[in-house]
Order: C-alpha cells, then structure tokens, then sequence
C-alpha cells in the first residue's frame, strides 16, 4: 500500500476561504472560536464544560436510548451512550444527509475523520471522553439531493413522489433501486455483502431514519459511533426558548447578516453559502416541510392554509416542539444546545456557512464549536497505479487540469522540442532595442512597435499550439490512456468522493477499504489523502 499527500490549496478544488481558513489568515479569525489542533482542544474543552447544562446530558441519554431500541449497537456504542451523562464526557460531530446508500464516497471521510479524532483526543487528555457523532439529518427536505447513487456509471434513482422531511419517508419503491443494483453488481462475497447490506437496512425498515440509522451502524458500530436523530420532541424542547427568540426578536438574521458583511469585505473571492431569513424555522408534520412566514402579526405556514397568533404559536411550540424545525442556520445551533460538543467535522461547504455563525452563537450564549475540514482521499487501484507509473504521471501531475496535463506529457516524451520560450524571450529582447530606437527617433512609434510585438507572439503562440496538437495527434495512444486513467480518478472531471459510492471500492476490497481508511486517515493532518489499496 502506498501513501502520498498534497496540501490541499495545490489540488485546486477547494475554495479560497477554505484554503485561507487551513493557513490561519489573521483575517478570518474574527469568524471561528479556536483553529483545530490538539493544544487548542483543552481551552475548548475548559469553555464546554462551563457552559453546558448538566440536566441536557440526562435527556440525550434518554433521548438515544429510545432511538436504540430496535438496533443491534456494539458494547462500545453502548458504552459511549451511557458516557454521554458524565460530566468529563464531550462529542466530536459530524452531519450528513440520509442519501440512498449512504451517496458519495465522502460519507465515510466524514464518521472516519470523526472517528479518529476522538481517539487522537482520548490519547491526549485522557482524563476525558470522547464521543464519537453523526448526525442525521432526517429533517430535510431535499429529496433530488438524497434520492440516488451512482454506481459503475449509472445513476441508481428512487423514483416517487416526496414531500417534507426525508427521514419520514416509507421505504417503498427501493425493491426496485436494490433489483437494479444486484443486477450490476456482479458475483463474490464482497457482492454479497453489499446486497445483504442494503436489503436489510433498506428493505427491512418501513422509513428513511431507520434504514439510514441501521446502516451507518452496520458499517461504524464497532467503533463506537453514535447516531442521532434531531427529530425526536424530547430533544426539541430544549430548543424552544431559542425558537422564541428567532420568531420575535429575528436576532439570527441580525447577527448574521452582520457577519456575512464583515466576510464579504475580507474577500470579494469568498462565498456566501447561507443567508439567514427573518424566521429559520420550518413547520413539519408528515408529509409538510414548510417556512414559518410572520405578516401582520400573524404566522403562516408558506403554502398550507395554517395560521397562527402571537399566543397560538407559541402554544403549539409548547406542546408539540417536535413540529418547529430548524433551516440551515438554525440546525448547528440546535446540535451544539443537545450535545457536549467540541468539534463539528465537514466539508469545505458546511465549514463555510458555519463561519457566518459565530456571532449568533455568541448572542445566545452557546459556545461556538471548533471547526475542522473533514478528511478527502483519493483512492488509486493496483492496476491505476500500475498505468500511472508506466506514463510516469506524479501525484502532482494527476491534480492537473486534463489540457494541462496532456500538454505537460506530451512535452516531456516528445522527440521534438515544443517549447517556445526561449524563442519568446528573444523576441522580447529584440523589441526592447525598437522600444528604444523609438524613443530616440519619434515617440509616435512605440504604440506601433508595441502593436507588432503582440502580433509576433500572439503568431509564435499558434505556431506552438499548431506543433503541439499534431505532437498530440502523433502520440494520440499516450494521450488515450493518459486521459483515460485520469478520467477514472477524477469521475466528470471532479473529485473521486464526491461522485462515486463506496460499493465501488468496496466490492474490489471488501472490509480493508475501511481499515485501510481508518489506518491512514488523519484529521489533524491538513493534507488531501492519496490511497493506492
């Protein structure tokens, strides 16, 4: 097995505030609590401790205890639910949508990278404990994002009619996705497993919540992971003085938008992921998932008939919490009010928003947690492997932009030098000594001189092109197999984790997929992970 990292500003997929965030520019620091290394956990961890309530242990504990019910937890996730009501006991969390079969590859960077943390951090101050955490979001409501995998090329697409909250959706219909999946899959044992794997969690269990809950189990139980279910009214009464302050005081809006503003004016480069509304709550019952919307003092739910007054809301958040459903900016609040949490562990997307939060955090006195970029690999065969090193492709080169790196081999192997520079730099000088012959003889000139100096090289450019694509039509069986293993390792020209599905590894190495991840994913690191299996 063969390791290699590249940091990850080099790869060129991930967004400048990220790669700023990774190298702590001053500028940012107004935007997270604490940078994530092993020296900042015990200030995070002192913050926590004084500012989390005792009694909220109490109810996770119960609260989980009933989501367990049905599932076949390990001793360890056993364990570590029941650590969850001490006092020295604190979470790392990571989030993810319910996606049919757990979606991209990058499902698995996620719980590992959350996974190892809270060992690196147990081995460090192991005076506490650490939980590890996944959270599901069953609430949401964008089914097009979940609804589907690919595998070997194809999209494997659950096709019904949905509305509301995803994890309440019956399981119905996925015969059909698990038939068009045993079709492709092939024979072996590690066939086998997958299919087995996905007939029981998603052809045994009537709704989306459980199937996805018994498969993150099926595959991390072992390691003590803990699934939570945010959609659960005990958990949700602890969040009804903040739904308070969100319906009539708009405080979330406020603070964000303040901070969204200060971001922006670091850099015109950086994204805006989220922008809060005046009300960031959903109502949800089955089968509605709808924006609270308050007009004239009344508080409509966006596309139903339901109203309601100042005193009957806030009746029926009194009774029934559970319907009061946090949006995008709502949600890490609610999570860091449920769990002892230190660290939330995402994509470079969800890290972005989090940094817009921080001030609203702040308002409601809940300490704003550390943030960490979730581990990225890229996973490279034996025989990937074997075909890089037959075109002497480095992990370097393989980061490329396809026409780059084509141009760059074609090049190197190329019996003809086709390279200009040397050409271009002597064009350049002799235009310097006209430059000057202009200036001591009629400065009307130079505009002319300049004009044919562009027409020279933008002429010596073609001429370098020309050679260079009839270097490529000459060598076109290099160029063949160069883009067709960099096509497999960058599937539509993007990252390998973000479109494949880990059945595609997984049936070529069955359980080592995940030990070998486990092995060498490292959170703390800050590199992109090169894996060859």
């Amino acid at each position: 097995m063969k390791v290699n990292n590249i940091p990850y500003h080099k790869t060129g997929y991930f967004s400048s505030l990220m790669c700023d965030y990774l190298e702590e520019k001053k500028e940012l620091d107004l935007f997270y609590n604490r940078f994530p290394n092993l020296e900042n956990f015990k200030d995070q961890i002192a913050e926590k401790s004084k500012n989390f309530p005792k009694e909220n242990r109490a109810i996770l504990a119960e609260a989980l205890g009933g989501q367990y019910t049905e599932i076949a937890a390990s001793e360890k996730t056993k364990t570590n639910i029941s650590l969850l009501k001490e006092q020295n006991t604190f979470t790392v969390v990571t989030g993810h949508q319910l996606n049919l079969f757990t979606g991209p590859l990058y499902f698995l960077y996620k719980i590992i990278s959350t996974i190892n943390l809270t060992e690196e951090l147990k081995r460090t101050y192991p005076e506490q404990n650490f939980v590890p955490i996944y959270w599901m979001a069953t609430e949401d409501h964008d089914f097009d994002e979940i609804n589907y995998f690919n595998f070997k090329g194809k999209k494997l697409q659950w096709n019904i009619d949905a509305s509301g909250g995803v994890g309440r959706l019956s399981t119905e219909g996925l015969d059909q996705v698990y038939q068009a999946f045993s079709s492709d899959i092939g024979g072996g044992k590690n066939a086998e497993d997958l299919k087995a794997l996905f007939t029981n969690a998603y052809l045994k269990h009537t709704n989306l919540t459980d199937a996805t809950r018994y498969l993150a189990n099926e595959l991390f139980s072992a390691y003590g992971l803990v699934i939570v279910d945010g959609d659960d009214k005990e958990l949700k009464r602890l969040q009804i003085p903040y739904v308070k302050e969100d319906l009539f005081k708009h405080t979330a809006q406020t603070k964000v938008e303040a901070t969204i503003a200060k971001l922006s004016s670091v850099s015109t480069d950086y994204k805006i992921q989220v922008n809060p509304r005046e009300i960031n709550y959903f109502y949800l019952v089955d089968g509605v998932r709808e924006r609270i919307i308050e007009k004239d003092d009344i508080y409509l739910v966006n596309n139903t008939k339901t109203t309601f007054t100042k005193e009957t809301i806030l009746k029926e958040l009194d009774e029934f919490p559970e319907r009061f459903s946090p949006n995008v900016v709502g949600r890490p609040l609610f999570q860091e009010i449920i769990l002892p949490n230190l660290c939330y562990i995402g994509g470079g997307g969800e890290l972005a928003y989090w940094l817009e939060l921080k001030t609203y955090f702040e308002s409601q006195n809940v300490t704003f947690p550390m943030l960490l970029l979730r581990n990225s690999a890229l996973l490279i065969s034996k025989k990937q492997g074997e075909k890089l090193h037959k075109l002497n492709v480095s992990i370097q080169d393989l980061f490329l932009k396809q026409n780059s790196l084509v141009n760059k081999k074609i090049r190197e192997i190329s019996n003809v030098d086709i390279d200009f520079t040397k050409q271009k730099q002597y064009l350049e000088e002799q235009f310097k000594e006209l430059y000057v012959l202009a200036e001591q003889t009629d400065k009307t000139f130079l505009g002319a001189v300049k004009a044919q100096e562009v027409k020279q090289k933008k002429g010596l450019q073609a001429l370098e092109d020309r050679l260079l694509q009839a270097q490529k039509r000459k060598l076109k069986d290099h160029v063949v197999r160069l883009t067709d293993v960099q096509n497999e390792l960058f599937p539509n020209k993007s990252l390998q984790e973000r479109n494949h599905n880990f059945s595609e590894p997984y049936l070529e190495f069955g359980p080592s997929l995940i030990t070998a991840l486990m092995a060498h994913l490292r959170p703390l690191d800050g590199n992109f992970l090169i894996l060859e299996l």
